[in-house]
This record gives structure tokens, sequence and C-alpha cells, in this order.
């Protein structure tokens, strides 16, 4: 990294941005040295991606000034921040899948002889841009049919490709598994020695510790601090973000265990036909359930919701025997699921809060056929006040909400049909450190009113934090339960790997 009074690769100041009914910048500053890893951290809609948008000339600054190696620049789109060295890769990755490595990283940028793509050319360049980023592939595969872990390598090499300088990463680690992320780690540290600097956006703060040179903190649209390399540690990251000390993020009171709402015995999902599941969950009892990407957690709360049919097994609600083929069936029954996926599958992006709010009530409040609209407003009104909505007003678009405010509605909409059972799939994905502490405290506040809750999660600290009992899965069985004083990362771990079966 540069010497502190050498002149930095990239220096922004005073930017300011608007949309409508939203101030999402008031006057920020960052700046980067050459072969710099800066995190930039905060809660959602603390102005982070809006930001990076504007250093990757996808969208104007209202207000602001840019600096290139000291001199003066302009971004006024994709193409001239481009010119600068700076490229964007998105969270959600923009390749081809119907086309090969070759074709995505030259996409518009062929290089051409006598007027035709030369392909020999674009090859032998593909595999060296490859062989920067660790992968040893055919320059023949086709992208989509790559795991999401390489698909995200080769968005790097692309953006090599261009000769960026400067890669802004925005939550790649997302959707990877725990080797893809080790495997990503290993390529930004190797770019790093070679002097490419990274802006790297992440809500896993456990990844900032290890891979930040530095960290830049926002809050609601400013800068809320900096923090050296030897300041950067969790309670230091979150009293920045959040403007306060959260001595106790997993406030848990343990609830005597009720009746039991949930019985599932000699469950078969589609995906893991060969293994009978079992498990129970009562009233007022926080469950989690976990294990590796692919153990089959998500396939067996589809499975109980009627998203994939059950091939055998029965599942009982409050002591009754549900026949549940279809999610419709499930919502009779009193479950609510909210997925993993909140953009494709618990959400209608274009729509308002209101039109996402009321959707799962319009039949049950339906009037002689046809829409209730006072009661539509009223549902929408109580979700955005006790979920606490951060939202202009109630016909905004929820795709232009933050990822936590999203997440927000998904909760919202389902808590409305006041259901028995609630089941959530990784309840906090990709939302920041304030937003998972109000979930958390929703979660608390429904077991305490009565609620069954299954939930899955990757984060170990937040089964930990929020189980009273935690099944754990590998390869689509339950390899093991284990009681609240029995949970530790080790316990569960080694049941997640199969290194320890419990009947």
């Amino acid at each position: 990294m540069s010497e502190a009074n050498s002149i930095p690769l990239l220096k922004v100041s005073g930017l300011r941005k608007s949309f409508p009914g939203v101030l999402a910048l008031r006057g920020v500053s960052l700046s980067l040295e050459k072969g710099e890893v800066l995190a930039l951290i905060g809660e959602n809609g603390a102005g982070k991606s809006t930001l990076m948008k504007i250093l990757a000339g996808v969208q104007p600054a209202d207000e602001g000034h840019y600096q290139v190696d000291g001199k003066n620049v302009q971004f006024r789109n994709v193409n001239e921040a481009m010119e600068q060295g700076i490229a964007l890769i998105h969270q959600e990755l923009n390749l081809c899948g119907n086309l090969d490595l070759a074709a995505n990283i030259f996409l518009g940028r062929e290089p051409t002889r006598r007027g035709l793509i030369d392909d020999v050319e674009m090859r032998s360049q593909t595999e060296k841009f490859l062989s920067k980023v660790g992968l040893n592939l055919p320059v023949e595969t086709l992208a989509g049919s790559l795991p999401i872990g390489k698909q995200q390598l080769i968005e790097i090499a692309k953006a090599l490709s261009c000769n960026a300088r400067v890669l802004i990463m925005d939550e790649p680690t997302s959707s990877l598994s725990q080797k893809e992320t080790e495997t990503l780690f290993g390529v930004v540290k190797n770019l790093r020695s070679k002097g490419i600097s990274v802006i790297y956006i992440s809500h896993r703060l456990g990844e900032v510790k290890e891979l930040a040179d530095r960290v830049t903190v926002f809050r609601d649209g400013e800068n809320a601090g900096e923090l050296k390399k030897d300041q950067i540690n969790h309670p230091n990251m979150v009293s920045l973000m959040v403007g306060r000390e959260l001595s106790e993020f997993y406030d848990r009171k343990r609830h005597q265990p009720q009746k039991n709402i949930l019985s599932v015995k000699g469950l078969c999902c589609p995906s893991f036909p060969d293994y009978p599941l079992s498990l129970e969950v009562h009233a007022g009892e926080i469950v989690g359930i976990a294990g590796l990407v692919g153990a089959g957690r998500t396939e067996l709360l589809q499975t109980i919701f009627g998203v994939t049919p059950a091939l055998s097994g029965t599942i009982e609600i409050d002591g009754e025997v549900k026949n549940i083929r279809s999610p419709q069936a499930a919502i009779r029954s009193g479950i609510a699921l909210a997925p993993e996926n909140r953009k494709e599958h618990g959400l209608v992006l274009p729509l308002s809060v209101r039109e996402n709010c009321s959707l799962p009530c319009l039949q049950r409040d339906a009037s002689v056929g046809w829409l209730n609209h006072k009661m539509e407003d009223r549902v929408t009104k109580q979700s955005v006040e006790s979920m606490k909505i951060k939202t202009p007003n109630n016909e905004q678009k929820a795709r232009f909400l933050s990822g936590g405010n999203q997440q927000k509605i998904v909760l919202g909409k389902w808590l409305a049909m006041k259901p028995k059972l609630l089941l959530l799939d990784e309840p906090t994905r990709g939302i920041d450190i304030g937003a998972k502490r109000e979930i958390y405290k929703l979660m608390e506040k429904l077991a305490g009113e009565g609620m069954a809750i299954l939930f899955v999660s990757s984060e170990m600290e937040e089964v930990l934090g929020m189980s009273d009992r935690t099944y754990v899965m590998h390869e689509g069985k339950i390899s093991g339960e284990l009681k609240q004083k029995e949970l530790s990362d080790k316990a569960i771990m080694n049941l997640a790997t199969g290194t320890l079966q419990v009947a």
C-alpha cells in the first residue's frame, strides 16, 4: 500500500445524490490507495450501493468531485469509469449462461482481424485472465454450467480484461459456500499483492476483519467514521454503523415449551427420498436447523410448506394431520414461510409496499369477491408500523427499498395472517447488523406470544444465539438434535460434517 503522504489512486469528495423522497448521499467522501482492500460497511440504506454505482458510472451524482491519480475526472457513464480502470462486480452476476467463457469475458469487446472476430486471440487472452483468478477451465465451457463461486471469479477475470485497477465487490460471498468463499479471499489477496485495489462491501464483519486494510463506515448517507487495520474489530465496526453499542446482540428469554404445534413424522422430501425426517416444534419455541450448503435444510422447509409435496410421511399441525400438497394448503393450516431468496420468491418487486404487504390477505379480506381497500390499507399500516419498515410512503415500489426493509415486508405480510408456525429460511441473509437485531427481537417477541418458529441459518452465531433447540442436517438426514445447553460450534460442525451421528 502507498505511503500516507502519497496521492491516492481514487478520491471522491462532497458526493450528494437524491432520489424521489430519499436523500441517499449527503456530501460523502472516500479515498483508496493503490493495492489496498478498503471495506465499506453500514446498515442497509446507509448509501453504500448508491456510492458504488456512482463510482462505476452506473448513475451520476448530483454534486461532488472525483480524482484518479490526483487528476480531476468525471464518471458520467460506465465507459468513462472503465476508462479510469474502475469496474463494479454486482451482487447479482451479469454473465450470459448460454455463452462460453471467452464470449462472456470479451462480450462487446471482441478482438477482430480483417473485420471478423479473432477467436484464436480471444481464447488465448481468456486463458491468461482465467489464470489470474486461479481458474484452469476450458474456454469453451458454458458460463451457466459453473457453480456460483466460479461464476464470481469469471466476473473478476472479465473486469481484469478491461485493465481494471479498482474492483468494487458488492456482497461477493452472499451466495457462496465456505470453500468458494476461501477461494475468493485468496484471489482478492493475490490481486492486492499485484497492486490492484478492491472496495469490498459486506455485512459479514468476520470477512471484513480478515481482508480489509482499512474500513470506511457509512450511516444514513453520511461518513460515520474510519478504522485503520489495528482498529478493525467487531465492537468498533458495530458502534460506528449503528451509532450505539450492541452489548447483548441476542437478547433471548427462554420460554417454557407449550403444546406441540408442528410434528413431522417420517417425512420424505423429493430431493432426498431415502431419508425420512422427523422433528417437533412447540408453541413459544425457536428451533434452528443447521448444516452445510446442500444438506437439505431449505428442501425440508419447502416440503413442510407444500412447495415440493412430500413423497411419504405425515405433517401434524396443532395435533391434526394435514394433507399439505401446496402452499395454499399450508397457509390454510396456519403455516407461513419467509423464503431464502426474498427477491425471487418473497416479494413482487415491481409492486408497491402496500400491494406486497396485503397480498396474502386479499382473499381473506375480500368483500363479495372485490378487493377491500380499507382492509388492505389497514393491514399495510399495521405491517409498516409494527415492522418499522422505512419507506417514503406505502406506494413506494418494493424494489427501491433496502434489503432489510424488503425482508421486513416479507415477514410483515405473513404475520398479518396470524400463523401458528413461522418457517424462516436464512432470515437475515444480506441485511445489515441493525436490521438483524430488529429481526431477532421480533423472533423473540413472537415466541413470547406463543408462536412456533423453525428457522434455517448458515451463520453459526445466529444458530447458537437464537435457538432453544437445533436439528443438524447432513446430506439429507437429520444427524442429530442439540438442546440449548448442548449447543456449541464444535457440536454442530461434528454433526454437520457427518463426523458424529446422534440418535
